[in-house]
């Protein structure tokens, strides 16, 4: 029996659907106390006193914290961890308290913890916290960080100084250019925004720190929490149950974990806390905010001979812990998208400003690198589409500039059946109907070139129990993909077994092993890897057993079905093996750190109403190849997913400050999202014709590809209607002004 291929239903919708989902908001233990976080209304100020004895005084208090009282017990800063090897200005990392001790640095930075026995008391204390600021102009444009430090070890404001490229070959090809194409391609700051706020509960127990937690990544926060509080991380146990959505915010521990796990030792009760959506906003953490300008050197015939791009990256008040590796060593593995450029120089100069930190956002780097070379070709005009056919990879493997090694793909074909099943040929008819009506239409069709990996390794367990379930631990995580349905499909065809007998583990310090959790579409790739090493060594183990069992060589016993059997029809069930010798198990690690490239072409159509300046996406279609597919029906689900968000902000999304560093899109009332009605049919054509050695299943990832592809595609549709270039998100506003800018035809009158 084989499962992979099989559009299998979600089984974790059941529960879903009918209000029996597990997260962190339903854990109402009995005594909980609630936790309220006081957080500054300014974004760059000294932080001259915070008196908290008024707020001590009021019902219900039963703590509450600073940033001295942290200090006092030896807490230290929240840690970046990430390197930048050879940086030309290294890392310059600033101490991250998690409250606030001399100097709040972005609106919502926490500045008191309160504790009470509920929560309006908790609000109403911390009403009554008397925090007195002495308020510093505030650095809010990344392009021109002058004005007071941020930090002392950066005083011009300088997060890093990166590169990577050969600057010398990149010289050359612009010294034989015939033809350079040059523009500013800024990448707005945006917000994951799932739709579960972060949440956490904490407490005590055994003498140890338990934190219940709504994040994607449990060992990788164990260890940066264990880090600042100065704790074995064996004496600290982390948890998620079910997670409403990360997108990467919540890969991370954030410094609310650590004030509630010390709050929790210091009353050995069990403290609860639920962000509101202002908060999360304000003081979670922002994606993507990479502004660069890249110039594209051509030859004579058109062909790509360097590409040379410069960009700065906002990092926000503080380093996240993924901030710095986004927009650098991320988003260099995709530089250049899918077209063969001899020679690429990359650099980013980050900078620190008065705003939220910048962290992985689905996609993490990838979707600026994309968006980057394919808003560049758009900037050739009429020859763009031959410009992509002539310079898509073509043949493999093939080595990038950057030192990418692209084992496989069919990069022309993908573009050849995009434009035909999108009907390029017929859209000269469609847009005379639009300007019939009164409207604009635009075409657009561009490449993406995923590198899909996240952190490398990963770990499993299969475990057969005596009643013949089957227990499968992973050491990824979901928050939404389907990994209930998709790991036990993929184990069930490993061990021949009915999925339903699958009981599914994750997210759990205590049980899983090890692991690096979500993020950069490893799940598959490398958990899926992992299963099938584990799967094996439990069959191997269980053949063993059967084997002495039945009294015969191991290599007489034929496995299928979930049976060993001989020759003469004698044989154990795999649920008997179990009852008699005891749980059956394998268990696997490995350490693959290969990267597969999900890739594709995507065509989107759009018509505009130049009188007000509206948008309405009319089709969009993906043909994409993922390698080998485990569940289709999955599978379109999160690519469709990932189209929405990329579509969001082509169109719409964009986190906004003012001079004064104020969140200006500080909720949903403010910062606008896609809806149902603004999406068409999302059409998602799957390609199976190259899977990928870089595992044993021949998957390459999904999770990020249509956050990655969908920016640029909207953008070229846009661009092509107006006849003019535009920068994201493409607001009502932002096209009308593009349109009544273009120099009128004088008035035959």
């Amino acid at each position: 029996m084989t499962l992979f291929g099989a559009p299998l239903r979600r089984f974790e919708d059941a529960r879903f659907l009918t209000g029996r989902g597990d997260y962190v908001a339903d854990r109402a233990p009995s005594g909980a106390l609630r936790a309220v976080f006081l957080r500054s209304p300014h974004a760059h100020a000294n932080l001259l006193s915070v008196n908290v004895e008024a707020a001590r005084a009021m019902p219900g208090v039963r703590l509450i914290l600073t940033g001295a009282d942290l200090a006092a017990a030896g807490i230290g800063s929240l840690r970046c961890a990430n390197t930048l090897a050879g940086a030309e200005i290294p890392l310059r990392e600033p101490p991250r308290p998690c409250l606030a001790t001399d100097r709040v640095r972005h609106v919502g930075e926490a500045v008191a913890l309160v504790v009470a026995e509920t929560e309006a008391q908790a609000l109403d204390a911390a009403e009554f916290i008397a925090a007195d600021y002495d308020a510093l102009p505030a650095v809010t444009d990344p392009l021109d960080p002058a004005g007071p430090a941020l930090h002392d070890v950066a005083p011009d404001n300088i997060a890093f100084l990166w590169g990577k490229g050969d600057s010398e070959a990149v010289r050359d090809g612009f010294v034989r250019a015939a033809r350079v194409i040059e523009a500013a391609i800024p990448n707005p700051r945006v917000t994951c925004a799932p739709i579960e706020p972060r949440a956490a509960l904490a407490w005590e127990e055994g003498g140890r720190l338990h934190l219940l937690c709504n994040g994607q990544a449990v060992h990788g926060m164990r260890a940066q929490i264990a880090s600042a509080m100065a704790l074995e991380p064996d004496r600290l146990r982390v948890v998620a149950p079910d997670v409403g959505g990360g997108f990467g915010v919540k890969n991370v521990a954030f410094p609310e974990h650590i004030a509630l796990l010390h709050a929790t030792r210091l009353l050995g009760a069990p403290i609860r806390w639920i962000s509101t959506q202002a908060e999360d906003f304000a003081a979670s953490a922002h994606g993507r905010a990479l502004h660069g300008t890249a110039r594209l050197a051509l030859d004579a015939e058109g062909r790509m001979l360097a590409l040379d791009v410069q960009a700065v990256a906002e990092m926000g008040a503080y380093l996240s812990l993924h901030g710095p590796h986004c927009p650098t060593n991320a988003a260099s593995t995709a530089m250049g998208g899918c077209y063969d450029i001899p020679a690429i120089r990359f650099s980013v100069r980050g900078v620190f400003t008065n705003a939220a930190p910048i962290e992985a956002y689905r996609g993490a780097g990838k979707p600026e690198a994309n968006f980057l070379i394919e808003s560049l070709i758009e900037q050739a005009g009429e020859e763009r589409h031959a410009l992509r056919a002539r310079n898509l990879i073509a043949s493999h493997p093939h080595r990038t500039a950057l030192g990418m090694n692209i084992l496989e793909g069919a990069f022309p074909e993908r573009l050849q059946e995009a434009e035909r099943l999108a009907d390029r040929a017929g859209f000269a008819d469609r847009r005379k109907e639009s300007e019939a009506r009164g409207r604009l239409r635009g075409f657009g069709l561009t490449c993406f070139l995923e590198t899909a990996r996240g952190t490398p390794g990963e770990w499993a367990r299969l475990r057969m129990q005596k009643d013949g379930s089957v227990e499968l631990a992973v050491g990824t995580q979901s928050n939404g993909q389907g990994h209930e349905t998709s790991f036990p499909q993929y184990a069930a065809t490993l061990l021949d077994l009915p999925p339903e007998q699958f009981r599914y583990v994750q997210a759990d310090t205590d049980r899983i092993a090890r692991g690096n959790g979500h993020g950069g579409a490893r799940s598959l790739h490398m958990g899926g890897e992992a299963i099938r090493l584990a799967a094996a060594a439990m069959l191997a183990s269980a053949r063993t057993a059967a084997a002495r069992l039945l009294q015969c060589d191991p290599n007489a016993l034929h496995y299928a079905a979930g049976r060993f059997t001989l020759t003469d029809c004698r044989g154990l069930e795999l649920a008997e093996v179990a009852a008699l010798e005891g749980a059956l198990e394998g268990e696997a690690a490995h350490g693959v750190d290969l990267v597969t490239f999900p890739n594709g072409a995507h065509a989107a159509e759009v018509e505009v109403d130049p009188e007000t300046g509206e948008v309405v996406l009319l089709s969009y279609l993906a043909v994409d190849d993922y390698g080998r597919v485990l569940n289709p029906l999955l599978l379109r689900g999160s690519v469709q997913g990932g189209l929405a968000q990329g579509i969001g902000q082509a169109l719409m999304e964009r986190i906004a400050y003012d001079g004064d560093g104020q969140l200006l899109s500080a909720g949903f009332s403010d910062y606008a999202m896609p809806r149902a009605a603004d999406l068409p049919d999302l059409r998602v054509e799957l390609r199976e014709d190259h899977p990928t050695e870089a595992n044993g299943l021949g998957v390459k990832g999904s999770g990020q590809a249509g956050c990655i592809a969908a920016p640029q595609a909207v953008m070229a549709a846009i661009r092509d209607a107006l006849g003019a270039d535009i920068t994201m998100p493409a607001s009502p506003e932002k096209i009308w002004r593009a349109i009544n800018s273009r120099p009128r035809a004088p008035d035959p009158r």
